[in-house]
């Protein structure tokens, strides 16, 4: 046994760890913490929140990225702060993994971007600050999937903890949380005429799409506060700085956990080009997302034993399915030029961006303080589908290439896409090596039925396009085009331009024991091992019904109290939209 002498007190250890390094010895100084947490994103800064409210417990928070403020000052970081400004970040790598998949086969062979946060409040600190829960029976799904005590009657409770909404609070929406919500304020006509259009295609109007009825058109919420986008950094870390018992770290980078025969002990990272290890008297919990997570664990010879193999990693423990099941969300682009000029192009102009950006750095308000993606909806793409599978993302503007291409011209887009698309993909080491990005392959539109439903997206949006409300603004569509009619046009069009909605998920699906594809338990503690767990959106058994920062930061909150030996919080019968009639599409 080595004798570890650690910052407090004695920490001792079995020298028999498999896929860990030699423990360091007697005489140097080991830090230890009851519970090392891999990633400050939308689930890690939750976690370091909660799990620090207990003072007799330490929590060490592991970031790869740095801070999300500069000098601790959030107009010097304004890219990050001002929700206008969120493509800046989709540009680079500062603040960014900026991951590639493998050339898709039904996609006319393109090599899809994944951009994913590597920065306090992870994606939550690039995204587009939709609030978006998905629908009800996304979680009595997950429970029917063998994730027990994850139905909606168990979920809804954590998305109200989380919750502080500026209308305040009822059955659905809470009021007190530390996660602030708000609507839209520009009050722009081309976001009424949207939601006015859908009525007139015959589907109804959602004044919550996360509360009693998600199917239709209506105002979305949206993760911004008093002008200022509003990660979970912003929410549940800076609050909890104060702590004594809360140690932060950024720019480490965690390469392998450490084990003790299978149970995790520690884990080992790099930070300013020295190797530390850092030990974990409770547990170690990984909350690096649907990416960094599996790719931690394959690292730490937790996943394939023969995939593992291939590489020299010693197998601590074979899961064949870490890394599988690989789940995102894909989009396109409907574009309409239009015929005044109210869009934001203008704004997109180097003199209007500079009476933007000062309007927002001095008083946080203007159009510098929404994301402008202000309205939206769902609806159920053809009859007896029980709840919505297409969603829409209305925005008065035109994006080319995720934002990193200026906008060109006066126009409005909707985003939409299929929302339970059922080709699954999958993600593998490219090598032992941390630093290489793992081989990513969603395997996208590898079905006909997802093929199909992203024609009818086609369609559908054209056609809420097309409707009277839209008359004093519509000129000709940009995209797909007039010239694209026919079914194999608009298939054509679609492997073309469709793109990811960054939702990649479930690469640790959450399951029971028995299934043999489950990474996780329904308490989120790795299979087969102990002192493990996984907390972050690769635990989806699939994905939902819409974005998934809300759902992530809603898993975090649950996991917290199930970590904390807390009972889990209830609410039963909570009332839940059906359709009239199933017989028709709306």
């Amino acid at each position: 046994v080595w004798l570890v002498v650690r910052s407090k007190r004695n920490f001792s250890a079995t020298a028999a760890q498999r896929s860990a390094s030699p423990l360091p010895a007697s005489n140097e100084k080991t830090p230890s913490y009851s519970y090392v947490i891999v990633g400050a994103g939308s689930a890690g800064c939750v976690l370091a929140n909660r799990l620090s409210e207990d003072a007799h417990e330490s929590v060490l928070l592991l970031e790869a990225g740095p801070k999300d403020m500069f000098l601790s000052s959030l107009r010097l970081s304004w890219k990050i702060h001002m929700p206008a400004a969120l493509t800046y970040n989709l540009c680079d790598d500062k603040y960014n993994w900026y991951y590639h998949t493998l050339p898709q086969a039904h996609m006319d062979n393109r090599v899809m971007y994944w951009p994913r946060g590597r920065v306090w409040g992870g994606s939550s600190s690039l995204n587009a600050m939709v609030y978006i829960r998905g629908h009800a029976e996304d979680y009595n799904r997950w429970q029917r999937e063998g994730a027990e005590g994850w139905d909606y009657d168990h979920c809804l409770p954590y998305f109200r903890k989380a919750q502080c909404h500026e209308l305040g609070e009822d059955r659905y929406r809470g009021g007190s949380g530390p996660l602030h919500v708000s609507r839209g304020k520009t009050n722009h006509p081309l976001h009424k005429a949207f939601i006015e259009a859908g009525q007139q295609a015959g589907y109804p109007f959602t004044d919550d799409m996360n509360g009693y009825q998600q199917e239709g058109l209506g105002w979305m919420d949206m993760t911004i506060s008093k002008g200022k986008r509003w990660s979970t950094a912003s929410a549940y870390l800076r609050p909890a700085l104060g702590r004594p018992n809360l140690k932060t770290e950024v720019r480490c980078m965690t390469t392998k956990i450490l084990f003790d025969g299978n149970r995790a002990v520690g884990v080992e990272y790099t930070q300013k080009g020295q190797k530390k290890q850092v030990f974990a008297e409770k547990e170690v919990i990984l909350s690096g997302g649907a990416i960094n997570s599996p790719q931690l664990l394959m690292l730490s010879g937790v996943g394939n034993a023969d995939d593992l193999k291939q590489h020299g990693i010693p197998v601590v423990q074979h899961l064949p399915g870490v890394g599988s099941n690989l789940q995102d969300h894909l989009e396109l682009y409907v574009q309409q030029q239009c015929t005044q000029p109210i869009t934001l192009y203008k704004a997109q102009k180097p003199f209007h961006m500079v009476k933007i950006g000062l309007e927002w750095l001095t008083v946080f308000t203007g159009y510098g303080a929404t994301a402008h993606l202000e309205s939206g909806g769902f609806i159920r793409s053809r009859p007896h589908v029980t709840h919505p599978d297409i969603q829409f993302h209305f925005l008065p503007s035109q994006v080319i290439d995720h934002g990193r291409v200026a906008s060109k011209i006066e126009a409005y887009q909707v985003h939409v896409g299929p929302m339970r698309s059922t080709s699954t993909g999958w993600m593998k080491l490219k090598s032992a090596n941390p630093l290489d990005h793992p081989i990513l392959q969603p395997n996208y539109l590898s079905t006909d039925i997802d093929v199909w439903e992203f024609r009818e997206c086609v369609k559908l949006s054209r056609e809420i396009f097309a409707q009277k409300a839209f008359e004093p603004f519509r000129g000709p569509e940009v995209q797909p085009g007039p010239q694209i009619q026919s079914d194999a046009e608009i298939d054509a069009f679609v492997r073309r331009k469709a793109d990811s909605a960054y939702h990649p998920s479930c690469t640790c699906k959450m399951g029971s024991p028995s299934d043999t594809m489950a990474v996780v338990d329904p308490s989120t503690r790795v299979l087969g091992l102990e002192r493990l767990r996984v907390v972050d959106a690769s635990i989806m058994p699939s994905v939902v019904s819409g974005n998934l920062n809300a759902p992530t930061i809603m898993i975090a909150e649950k996991a917290a109290d199930i970590i904390r030996g807390r009972p889990a919080l209830v609410d039963s019968g909570v009332p839940v939209y059906h359709p009239p009639t199933l017989d028709t599409q709306r």
